[in-house]
Formats: structure tokens, C-alpha cells, sequence
């Protein structure tokens, strides 16, 4: 357990920061899912979830949630989801 006052709120503010992450990266799996989905099921709405699933990677990169090289994999891949369908 932290003894300092710092450590105590440096703490507190570690799992906020936690539970935000979480939540994004959470968020950005489900999106994917839908994505996915979307794409096996020859949904025209595929191209729109495509879009805002490039939107949150970059969003959470910038937040610093993951790391750069990671959302350009994902958008890559998304891509090439869309363009085999």
C-alpha cells in the first residue's frame, strides 16, 4: 500500500485511468465485432461501421490507450476485410 500522500492519489488516479482504458479498448473490440459481422452478412452498413472503427482507433491513440503501430494493423486489416467482400 502507498504511504506518501502522492502515491495515494497518484493511485487513485492509476485506476481511473485503468477503468477508462478499459472502456475504450472495450468499446473498440465490440466495434470490430459488429465489423466484422457486418462484412460476413454482406451488410451495405459495413463501410459506416469501417469508418467509425478508424475513428476510435485514432481517438485511443491519442488518448495513448494503444500504441500507434497497433491501430494502423487494425485499420489495415479492417481494410482489407471490406475490400475481400
Amino acid at each position: 500500500m502507498a504511504h506518501t500522500k502522492s502515491a495515494i492519489k497518484r493511485l487513485a488516479t492509476s485506476k481511473k485511468a485503468n477503468l477508462r482504458n478499459r472502456a475504450r479498448v472495450s468499446e473498440l473490440k465490440t466495434i470490430e465485432k459488429k465489423l466484422r459481422a457486418a462484412v460476413a452478412a454482406g451488410d451495405a452498413a459495413a463501410t459506416e461501421l469501417a469508418k467509425q472503427f478508424a475513428s476510435r482507433l485514432d481517438k485511443a491513440v491519442k488518448a495513448g490507450t494503444i500504441h500507434a503501430n497497433r491501430a494502423a494493423n487494425k485499420k489495415s486489416q479492417a481494410d482489407k476485410l471490406l475490400a475481400a467482400k
